[in-house]
This record gives C-alpha cells, sequence and structure tokens, in this order.
C-alpha cells in the first residue's frame, strides 16, 4: 500500500542516475527537481506543486532517474510502486489523461530543440511546411511518399497559393511512381515478412480500426492537422522530419507502438511524417474516441504513457549525440547508442557487431552521408572499425566512450 514518508529540510529522495520504480506524489512541503539540460550542460530546476507526482516518467520507462529530487523544507511525500500505481490510478480518466499531455509536452520540447541544433530553417505556415515535405521525398527519389504528401495538401490546403505547384510535382511524380511499381511488379517481388499483431489488441472489438499501408505510404505527414493516431500491429514505420528541405531521420517504430498521437492531445500540427518501410498494418483511432478509448480501456492507457515515457527517453538520447560539436564523437555517441539499445551478455566483451550501414549513422548523427563516410575511414584507418556490407564491426566499445567522454567535458 501506498504510505507517508516524512523527510527533514535539505534530504535527498533520490539522486540523478538511481534504478528504482517507485512513484511519489508531494503531499505538503516543498520539493525542487535537478537536472542537467541536454542542450546547454547547465542545471536546470523545477518546484513540485502540492498534490502532483514526480519520479512516474523513470518509473513507468523503467530507465535511470534523470533528475535528482531535494526538500526544501519539511515535507511529507506519499510513495508506492508502480504496480500500486497501476492499480490506483489506471481507472483515473482525468490523472492519465493530464499525464499524457505533459507527457506529449515534453516531447514536442525535444522536437524543438532537435530542430533548433540542426538549424532548422522554421516554414512560415504549415501549407509551405508540407510542401517542403513533398519537395524533400521527390528530391530523394520517394515517389510513392511524394505524391502522398501532396494529395495531404490538397486535400488541407485546396486555395494555398502553391497549390498549382503542387499539383504539377504531383503529376511527375505519379507518372515515376507508376513506372516504378510495374517494375515491382514485374520482378515478381516477395513481400516483405511482417511481425504478429499484439494479443491484446487482436480481438473483434478492434477489426473495424485496422488499416494496411503499402511500403513507402506516408501514414500521416508532418504540418498536416492532427485527428487520428495509430497502434502498428505488423511491420515497421519510420518517423522523418524535413529540416533544411533534407529528411532527418527520428525513429523506426516496431509493432506494439504508437505515433500520432501528440498532435491529438495538444491540438497542434504533425510534428513529423510517418512512412511505412514495408507492408505495415495499423490500428487507427480518432480523436472523437480517444477518450472514450481510454476511459474503457485502462491497460491501452497505461501502455500509452509508458511508451510516452520511453519515447522521450530515447529522443533526449538521440538528442545527446546532436549537440556534440566534434564530429568524430558524434559517430562514436552513435556506436555507443546502439550498445545500449542492444546489451550483450558478456559486457566484458569489448568488442561489439551493429547491423547498421553508413546511411544510418548519418541519420542518427545528422551528418551528411559524405561526412559520415570520412569520419568513418578515419576509425577503420586506426583499425577501431571495420566495415562489412550490411554490418559493423566495433573493435573496442570503450574506446568510443572514451572519446565521447573527453569532447563532452570540452563542449
Amino acid at each position: 500500500m501506498p504510505k507517508a514518508v516524512q523527510y527533514s529540510k535539505g534530504s535527498i529522495i533520490y539522486f540523478a542516475g538511481d534504478k528504482d520504480e517507485r512513484i511519489y506524489i508531494l503531499q505538503q512541503g516543498v520539493v525542487i527537481l535537478t537536472s542537467i539540460d541536454v542542450e546547454t550542460g547547465n542545471p536546470v530546476t523545477e518546484q513540485v506543486k502540492n498534490g502532483e507526482f514526480f519520479g512516474a516518467k523513470s518509473s513507468l520507462g523503467r530507465f535511470p532517474r534523470e533528475e535528482t529530487a531535494t526538500t526544501l523544507a519539511d515535507s511529507i511525500v506519499i510513495t508506492m510502486s508502480l504496480q500500486e500505481f497501476e492499480t490506483i490510478f489506471s481507472k483515473n480518466k482525468d490523472v492519465i489523461l493530464k499525464m499524457l499531455r505533459v507527457f506529449s509536452g515534453q516531447l514536442r520540447q525535444i522536437h524543438k530543440k532537435t530542430e533548433s541544433i540542426l538549424k532548422n530553417k522554421v516554414d512560415s505556415n504549415q501549407a509551405d511546411g508540407m510542401f517542403s515535405v513533398a519537395k524533400s521525398f521527390y528530391k530523394d527519389e520517394q515517389y510513392r511518399a511524394c505524391c502522398d504528401v501532396c494529395i495531404k495538401y490538397l486535400t488541407n490546403y485546396p486555395t494555398a497559393p502553391d497549390k498549382d505547384s503542387v499539383a504539377k510535382i504531383y503529376a511527375d511524380a505519379k507518372i515515376r511512381a507508376d513506372k516504378l511499381a510495374a517494375k515491382r511488379n514485374a520482378a515478381a517481388e516477395i513481400p516483405i515478412a511482417t511481425e504478429g499483431a499484439l494479443a491484446q489488441f487482436n480481438l473483434p472489438a478492434f477489426s473495424r480500426f485496422a488499416k494496411k499501408y503499402e511500403p513507402e505510404q506516408v501514414i500521416i505527414s508532418e504540418f498536416e492537422p492532427g485527428n487520428s493516431f495509430y497502434l502498428i500491429q505488423s511491420g515497421q514505420v519510420q518517423l522523418v522530419k524535413c529540416v533544411n528541405g533534407t529528411k532527418k531521420n527520428l525513429d523506426i517504430l516496431k509493432p506494439g507502438e504508437f505515433f500520432g498521437e501528440m498532435a491529438i492531445l495538444d491540438n497542434s500540427p504533425r510534428s513529423a511524417t510517418c512512412m511505412a518501410i514495408g507492408p505495415v498494418e495499423c490500428l487507427e483511432f480518432n480523436k472523437e474516441n480517444f477518450t472514450l478509448l481510454i476511459t474503457g480501456n485502462p491497460q491501452l492507457a497505461l501502455i500509452l504513457l509508458k511508451l510516452f515515457c520511453k519515447r522521450i527517453y530515447d529522443q533526449k538520447r538521440r538528442l545527446r549525440i546532436l549537440v556534440i560539436k566534434d564530429f568524430a564523437a558524434r559517430i562514436a555517441d552513435v556506436f555507443l547508442m546502439y550498445d545500449e539499445m542492444n546489451p550483450v551478455s558478456n559486457p566484458m566483451e569489448h568488442q561489439r557487431k551493429f547491423n547498421i550501414t553508413v546511411q544510418d549513422i548519418s541519420h542518427w548523427s545528422g551528418l551528411t552521408p559524405e561526412t559520415t563516410r570520412d569520419e568513418i575511414n578515419k576509425y577503420v584507418e586506426k583499425r577501431k572499425v571495420e566495415i562489412h556490407d550490411n554490418y559493423m564491426i566495433v573493435t573496442n566499445i570503450q574506446d568510443m566512450k572514451r572519446i565521447v567522454d573527453s569532447k563532452i567535458s570540452t563542449n
């Protein structure tokens, strides 16, 4: 059962880096949370109000504490386990929705910082932004995706000044997309195998929400209004952002993950483009039935909360890469991120094999493919990295950590 704990002034409730699944509510007193800003490296302080949760994000996401919680006055704090939180609050719609909106706002702030670091020139309006997205897909010869974005543009902004230019790009992209599709059909391409749907949503009641998408089909486009969110049942979805006319990879989502939920929680335009990598099956939920769905399915609400927490942690981790000014260290941190994502059974073994390409590292590092290749070749010359067709080998992962640590301290 949750219990009230008294803390004297100056007490540390938990430290940054602690691994602890307890969740807290401030009942009385003064508690501050101190963390380090990923972009500036400066300390950030936030005061917890009476009745507010703290420690919930790291508990739900199952990652180390990101902040230190300190009492500035004698305080009484309610402490509970993750299981107790789920039992007590899973059916409280207001609490769940409030937490979802808070986490949604935090995730959007991380996206804005990412844009700032990548020096993205923000488009003056949503129509201009979507036009930029369409042109970036066309430039990269992803004509099917270009067509999808153009259709969304013309549907949402039928009287926009650039509608004729968009229609022209669409017509040309459509011809090219059809030619590519014909070549694929002629080659009798074998469909990409997809992963099984999640058991908890594989019920007749959810079948009416099912949608199927083809490879390179754009499910939602950056800048368009948001009125639906999606749960991936099979296949993979790539999240990309258009930065100064160039697409940057944000994430690759797998079965069981949501996307599109941010726009319906804070009534804002889509912050990224979501495209099917291969054949994809999703459940599509609209804005109107979102609250009803959350209220009637407590487990869905908890899953969504946990996914938000994980995504915030993942995006902050990727932001940490982008703030490193030294390109070699930035690439080394990409290797470290992959090592964190794929822990080995024997940590004492220093060699690592990663199923990544130069293009993958380019995406995560925010560098051009040419710059990325040049920096990786320097590692190859020093025998720190081996490049193979579909994978790379880092000969000593500790070398990468030392490189990153040395550059972070001088950033």
